[in-house]
């Protein structure tokens, strides 16, 4: 023990410093020998993963980016076909409504052509009739008048007729006098 008391308790024992030093060796040389490169291939792994994944984000978005303007030019597409379309259902439209207003205004013209002819015949039968019967009674008055009958029907007719010619005269003079 006294030699141990000689000794410096900063300087340590040669041989704690001996079996320190190998078992730093040894760990060093289990460290370097089998857990290093265990870390290192986990560090590539990982960093190979990354990377990987990386490029498979780049890509995917490369390939977003080319299916959004793909889209883009459908959509430009068939906005360009829709209003294609909307100008030919226009043009079909009013081509149509032409038709419809030439029909219509043929149908309304044979119409009135129609209804023109019909007018002029019940006129043409109105004043067929309206002569008879106003014959007849010029004639029977004519005869009250005169006090003898009429029966003679040339007679009769020229009655009648000089009848109409005066009514006719007398209403054409006063038409030109309201004019």
């Amino acid at each position: 023990m006294a030699a141990e008391e000689g000794a410096s308790p900063l300087i340590p024992n040669g041989w704690e410093i001996l079996i320190t030093a190998l078992g730093f060796v040894i760990l060093l040389y289990v460290v370097i020998k089998f857990i290093a490169p265990t870390f290192e291939k986990i560090y590539q792994d990982r960093k190979e993963a990354i990377e990987g994944g990386l490029a498979k984000a780049e890509k995917a978005q490369a390939e977003a980016a080319a299916a959004r303007d793909e889209y883009n030019q459908q959509l430009e597409s068939a906005r360009l076909e829709a209003q294609k379309i909307r100008e030919e259902a226009r043009g079909e439209g009013e081509k149509i409504l032409a038709e419809f207003k030439e029909r219509a205004s043929s149908e309304a013209a044979r119409i009135t052509e129609n209804a023109q002819k019909t007018i002029d015949a019940e006129r043409s039968a109105a004043l067929v009739s309206l002569r008879t019967e106003v014959g007849t009674l010029a004639t029977e008055l004519a005869g009250k008048i005169v006090g003898e009958a009429l029966d003679d029907d040339q007679r009769s007719q020229r009655v009648v007729d000089r009848f109409l010619s005066d009514l006719e005269a007398s209403q054409q003079r006063n038409a030109g006098a309201s004019r």
